[in-house]
């Protein structure tokens, strides 16, 4: 239904591993691009028991299949000593291999040299506004999120429901990740609290009656299992003092709503602003990996408070992602302060709800939403 901006390699050209939270569309994406290929899908029981208790047999079967070129690994996470079989099999067999997995946690631990850096590493996110095209909704990609099935659903809370209770049993509990679930249950609820924002650990440790250590151990894993990331301060050449400490942000701000129970969300709320800004970043990151423009991301913020959401690469640019229809003086505190420490910033945005592009006198641009995604896509960041 959608056309995924992710362009992975022709059949028989490559190997690579192809990660994404779940349900973000990566077996579509690979059904699509290799229709012909030999696939082992480690979410049937069969083929899991089969593989598991022998993974020897994908070497047996290669050779049995002489003209098999690309072969597909659905969930390698769940099988991880099948990567010392693809090993051999890139070295002595003329067979290229996808291998597709929600959490490389298990696979590092497995087989820590992911194939000796001879796969290279592609990442599906949710849906992007270049992907909907011409239908996409702002208001119902921040109420929604990004997953395509739940996107485009009229109820997402009974699916982002079954989506939480399927990660804690299949990416958590089934790995064995943590002893205490119920910890780690309650631990997801407070974290999506702490969303766009920097992290208490104390305070979400205090909350959930364990330890600091184990807070970060629990946020390693919404990292491994790619349901969200860190965003680094940028601290380089500070004039005045600035916060060290990074962010975190969700993979998909539907999931975030859930969790934080924040019900539907209107324009104008501060809610609506976060998850805006939650949508700004998506963008952000999602080019920054199918384009592979290696775009270094982080935030500036000075010890004052005062903070730009989004710094690009050496300062070349700057944007702020602003939930409003009228973007005033006070929102352009950041970008204003930023260039008097960054006087070499190429570019300073305002992402927001306005209707129509335009350019402050210090020469701030003024964004909608849409043209900022029109804008992105088009590569003007990325030159």
């Amino acid at each position: 239904m959608f056309k995924r901006a992710l362009r992975l390699p022709a059949p028989g050209s490559e190997t690579f591993f192809l990660w994404g939270p779940r349900q973000t569309g990566k077996t579509t994406l690979l059904r699509e691009t290799y229709p012909q290929a030999f696939w082992i899908d480690l979410l049937k029981s069969e083929e899991y028991r089969r593989y598991l208790q022998n993974p020897e047999r994908i070497r047996e079967e290669m050779s049995a299949a002489n003209s098999v070129r690309q072969v597909v690994i659905d969930e390698i996470q769940k099988v991880p000593q099948l990567l010392d079989e693809v090993h051999w099999l890139l070295e002595n067999r003329d067979v290229q291999f996808a291998l597709s997995g929600s959490s490389a946690r298990k696979v590092k631990r497995g087989a820590a040299n992911l194939l000796g850096g001879r796969a290279v590493r592609y990442e599906l996110h949710g849906l992007t506004a270049a992907e909907i095209g011409d239908d996409f909704d702002l208001d119902r990609a921040v109420n929604h999120g990004y997953l395509p099935r739940i996107y485009l659903s009229e109820r997402p809370p009974r699916l982002l429901e079954a989506y939480v209770a399927d990660y804690l049993k299949e990416e958590v509990a089934a790995e064995a990740l943590v002893r205490n679930l119920p910890v780690f249950s309650e631990f997801l609820n407070i974290a999506a609290l702490s969303d766009t924002e920097l992290v208490n650990f104390s305070t979400i440790a205090r909350d959930c009656g364990v330890s600091g250590y184990a807070i970060k151990g629990y946020f390693g894993i919404l990292e491994d299992t790619l349901l969200g990331r860190w965003l680094s301060a940028y601290t380089k050449r500070p004039k005045r003092r600035v916060i060290a400490a990074p962010k975190f942000y969700f993979a998909d701000v539907g999931i975030v709503n859930h969790l934080a129970r924040r019900g539907s969300l209107a324009r104008g709320s501060e809610l609506y602003g976060k998850a805006f800004e939650n949508w700004v970043f998506h963008e952000l990151a999602a080019y920054n990996a199918y384009h592979e423009a290696f775009a270094h991301l982080s935030y500036w913020r000075l010890a004052s408070g005062i903070e730009v959401d989004f710094i690009l690469n050496d300062v070349e640019i700057a944007i702020e992602a602003k939930a409003t229809g009228k973007v005033t003086a006070d929102h352009l505190r950041g970008l204003r302060n930023l260039v008097l420490d960054h006087p070499k910033v190429q570019h300073r945005i305002v992402v927001c709800l306005e209707a129509k592009v335009r350019r402050t006198e210090d020469g701030i641009l003024i964004l909608p939403a849409r043209e900022f995604c029109e804008r992105l896509n088009a590569g003007e960041f990325s030159k």
